[in-house]
């Protein structure tokens, strides 16, 4: 899949979750099923803050320019070239221990996150046009997957959203369940 269509299928999903919004109850969205499993709306914090702070961040570093050009080039791990290959994830849930720096808090209100969703998407439209027209040599690692570049940056916002797509699955299942 190239930018162009990662953008598109990226706002098709980020629209899917702000329509989905509007079935929800504050109370719903803060729900959890357990007490160190995700609530919907955090689910959606996650990925508000994770585009934002980390992938779309991580785009800007690869796409600054660069005086670090004789640098060894290392190579995506096992898993970040199983997911490239497939274009997603695999459908298996990740679980993280809570912790204060990746456990993402309660949202405030709905309005916050449409807005957070809004700001992505302004976000991958503003940076996609220097993707296209910059080098991809530059990489940052990403923890799981190995040093990934502004454009294997930018697809895997999209697989990202695609992806949490299953937990809301899991969660909207579990709401229905526990009205």
């Amino acid at each position: 899949m190239n930018t162009t269509e990662a953008l598109q299928r990226f706002e098709e999903t980020a629209n899917h979750y702000i329509q989905e919004l509007d079935g929800f109850s504050m109370e719903q969205l803060k729900r959890q099923p357990a007490e160190n499993e995700w609530s919907l709306g955090q689910m959606y914090q996650h990925l508000i803050n994770s585009a934002l702070y980390m992938q779309l961040r991580n785009i800007e570093q690869c796409l600054a320019p660069s005086e670090d050009s004789a640098a060894p080039i290392a190579v995506k791990t096992k898993e970040g070239t199983a997911i490239f290959d497939q274009g997603s994830f695999p459908p298996i849930r990740v679980h993280v221990p809570p912790s204060p720096q990746y456990t993402p808090g309660q949202p405030e209100s709905k309005e916050q996150l449409i807005q957070g969703l809004y700001t992505v998407i302004d976000r991958m439209k503003e940076i996609l046009p220097q993707i296209e027209k910059g080098t991809m040599q530059n990489t940052v690692p990403h923890p799981r997957f190995g040093p990934l570049n502004a454009q294997e940056w930018f697809l895997l916002i999209e697989m990202h959203y695609r992806h949490h797509l299953l937990q809301m699955d899991r969660l909207t299942q579990f709401l229905e369940g526990s009205a």
